[in-house]
């Protein structure tokens, strides 16, 4: 059995060009590798060159006949006879042909002269059709655009039109380059998930060819255990540069504000704990309150050397990609060593190490 093109879409069989963009651009933007963590980099590229060559066999009239006709191995061998002059069936798909609303098959349509003999199938790469909808990744992540927000309000800024978003040779718009603005999250934030409502202000043309200016409220979902440098892509929210121009994406960069009690190792929490001689010695129960506000009380009950660490499992940053796992909270210890000693504090030392007061 053959791949089934229009699943992997998820349009029908009479889908027109227009449903066919649609369809392409809305899960490019899932499943671009660039777009995925490492961890399911292999398992989005692998989707991302199925959506292409689904894109690709699909929008090309003559590719898409020979496709619903005689299927995917067919297509890809070059092994099939001729096409019938009409319809072989209303079934679609493999062996079968159906009319696509809105597609012209020029001259091979209805009286086809192709055949295995003529026809060679050489798909076309994915990161240029990608980049027909979206331009070139490297202009996209170059751009540093925009004057970024304060207070939960931005406006979205351009300084001109780039090579992305011009017009193609096939008259075809492109897409302008991506604009990047840092998002500030507490670390409370980011242990805790939350929201923030953005308030945006963007130039656009009304259908007339009239500049104006709009104003939007965004959404940003926050997920517990985001990480610095996360991105969350708003498509097509950008300044429109000129009429009929496809918008660029908007994009905003978690950024991690310091903490005046942890900082932050990838999953891990980190806290800085000074604590005297004596208690090195003979112990304590530290107190800590955790970025959810609980108290969280840890005994020592060993001998604390200087450079020290303690590992407290499951009380670190939650791990974004595995619901109800955390990471651990490291503790470093500075044993503060005294400069002088009293009478006193030697007597209680020497009963500490065993001696005799």
């Amino acid at each position: 059995m053959g791949v089934d093109y229009y699943n992997i879409l998820k349009v029908n069989r009479n889908a027109s060009e227009d449903d066919l963009k649609k369809a392409y651009k809305r899960l490019a933007m899932i499943w671009h590798p660039d777009k995925n963590p490492t961890s399911r980099r292999s398992e989005a590229e692998a989707k991302f060159k199925q959506i292409s060559e689904a894109y690709d066999v699909l929008s090309d009239p003559q590719k898409r006949q020979i496709y619903d006709l005689y299927g995917e191995e067919a297509l890809k061998s070059g092994q099939f006879p001729s096409p019938p002059n009409a319809r072989a069936g209303s079934g679609g798909g493999a062996g079968h042909y159906r009319q696509h609303p809105q597609q012209n098959y020029g001259s091979g349509a209805g009286n086809s002269q192709y055949n295995g003999a003529s026809f060679r199938f050489n798909p076309r790469d994915a990161d240029d059709i990608y980049a027909e909808f979206f331009g070139s990744e490297s202009t996209a992540n170059g751009s540093k655009g925009g004057r970024g927000y304060r207070d939960g309000f931005y406006r979205a800024s351009n300084t001109g039109p780039t090579a992305g978003s011009s017009s193609g040779a096939t008259g075809e718009m492109r897409k302008g380059s991506a604009v990047e603005n840092a998002l500030p999250c507490s670390l409370e934030e980011l242990y805790k998930g939350g929201r923030r409502k953005m308030k945006i202000s963007r130039t656009v043309f009304d259908a007339s060819g009239r500049r104006c200016i709009v104003e939007e409220i965004l959404t940003i979902e926050i997920k517990p255990g985001w990480k610095k440098g996360t991105k969350i892509t708003f498509p097509d929210k950008g300044n429109q540069e000129y009429p009929g121009a496809i918008p660029p994406d908007l994009i905003f960069v978690v950024d991690e504000r310091p903490h005046s009690v942890y900082r932050r190792e990838g999953n891990d929490l980190v806290v800085d704990k000074e604590i005297t001689l004596l208690e090195a010695l003979t112990g304590k129960t530290l107190e800590l309150t955790t970025l959810d506000g609980r108290n969280l009380l840890i005994p020592l009950t060993y001998i604390v050397k200087p450079g020290d660490d303690m590992l407290v499992p499951g009380e670190g940053m939650p791990i974004s990609r595995e619901p109800g796992k955390k990471g651990n909270l490291q503790i470093k210890f500075d044993v503060k060593y005294p400069s002088r000693l009293t009478p006193e504090q030697k007597a209680d030392l020497r009963r500490v190490l065993g001696g005799v007061s």
